[in-house]
C-alpha cells in the first residue's frame, strides 16, 4: 500500500475565476449575493460580500461551500431530519441549504462554493453557472 497519494489543488487563480464567474451571474440576476470559495480542505481561498447582500449570509455562503468540499455534493439535497442531525454532528459547520456545489477536477474534489443572500434556488443558478465556468476552463474552454 502506498504511504502516499497524488492530489490535485484549487489555485487562487482558479478560485478567482470561480469568483467572478459567480459574480457576473449575481449582477446579470440583479441578485447581491455573499460568495465562498474554499479549497478541498474547506479554507477559504477567495470571498465576496456584493453591495446590497445579507450580512448574515457570510456565514451561510461560506458553510455551504464547506459542506459540498467536504461531500463532494450539492447542499439542499439531503433529507430533513438527517439535515438537522448533520448541523448537530458538526456543531453547525456544515448546512443543507441550497447554493453549495463541489468543484471537481478530473475525478478530484478541489474546493467548493458557496452562495448565499437570494432564495436557495437563485444560489443555486448562481453557483451552477460559476462552476460551469470552472469546468469549461478545465476542459480547455470547451462545454463538455
Amino acid at each position: 500500500m502506498p504511504a502516499i497519494r497524488p492530489a490535485l489543488k484549487l489555485s487562487h487563480e482558479g478560485a478567482l475565476l470561480v469568483l467572478n464567474a459567480a459574480v457576473a451571474a449575481a449582477t446579470e440576476l440583479s441578485v447581491p449575493q455573499c460568495i465562498a470559495i474554499v479549497d478541498e480542505g474547506c479554507n477559504l481561498m477567495a470571498f465576496v460580500r456584493m453591495d446590497g447582500s445579507r450580512v448574515l449570509s457570510i456565514e451561510s455562503a461560506t458553510r455551504k461551500a464547506m459542506t459540498a468540499a467536504t461531500t463532494g455534493e450539492p447542499t439542499g439535497g439531503i433529507a430533513a431530519d438527517k439535515a438537522l442531525l448533520l448541523a448537530e454532528a458538526t456543531s453547525g459547520r456544515m448546512t443543507n441549504l441550497f447554493g453549495g456545489l463541489p468543484l471537481i477536477a478530473n475525478g478530484h474534489i478541489v474546493g467548493g462554493i458557496g452562495v448565499g443572500s437570494g432564495t436557495g434556488e437563485q444560489d443555486l443558478k448562481i453557483a451552477e453557472v460559476a462552476v460551469a465556468a470552472f469546468n469549461r476552463h478545465m476542459n480547455g474552454g470547451t462545454s463538455e
